[in-house]
C-alpha cells in the first residue's frame, strides 16, 4: 500500500507545502538526507493551537498540534523526495513544545507526530527523537517539528 493510500485511509491528503516564515528554505537536501525546517500546526495558512500547553492547552491539544505539524513534514518531504514513496527512513524528529511552568509531559505530546509518522510511513516512519519544552515558539505556536529523512 503506497503512503498516499494509507493517507486517503486515514481521510487526509497532503497540504501545499507550508512557505518559510523567515529567511530560510523549508528543506535542504544533501546527499541522500533531507533536513526539513521547522513546522508549525498550520492549517490552510492559519496558525492553530496557539498557546502553552499545560496552562492554555491540554496534552491531546498537543497532541495533534503534533499530528498537524508532522503532515506538513509529510508534504514538505513529498516535494523533495518526488513521493513520500522515496522516503526509506525518518531519521530524526525533534519536536518543541511551548510548555507552561513545571509542564514535563513533552514527549506525550510529540507522541503525536511519532504516533503519526508511523501510521503512515510503517517501518521506515521509526526514528530517533527529541522533545524539548520551552516557553515559546514562532507565532504563538504550541509545538514545533523538524525532521531528518533519508531518501532512495
Amino acid at each position: 500500500m503506497s503512503t498516499e493510500d494509507k493517507l486517503q485511509g486515514l481521510g487526509l491528503t497532503l497540504p501545499t507545502p507550508p512557505q518559510p516564515a523567515g529567511a530560510y528554505v523549508r528543506a535542504k537536501k544533501t546527499g541522500n538526507l533531507i533536513f526539513v525546517a521547522g513546522q508549525l500546526p498550520l492549517v490552510a495558512g492559519d496558525l492553530k493551537y496557539i498557546g502553552r500547553i499545560g496552562d492554555d492547552l491540554s496534552i491531546e491539544d498537543g497532541y495533534e498540534a503534533a499530528k498537524i505539524c508532522a503532515l506538513n513534514v509529510l508534504s514538505i518531504l513529498d516535494a523533495e523526495a518526488g513521493s513520500l514513496d522515496n522516503i526509506t527512513q525518518l531519521v530524526r524528529v525533534e519536536g518543541f513544545v511551548c510548555s507552561a511552568d513545571g509542564f514535563t509531559d513533552q514527549p506525550k505530546v510529540i507522541n503525536g507526530a511519532s504516533d503519526f509518522f508511523s501510521q503512515v510511513l510503517g517501518e521506515a516512519g521509526s526514528h530517533a527523537r527529541l522533545a524539548i519544552g520551552v516557553k515559546e515558539l514562532p507565532l504563538g505556536a504550541s509545538v514545533e517539528l523538524s525532521a531528518i529523512a533519508e531518501i532512495r
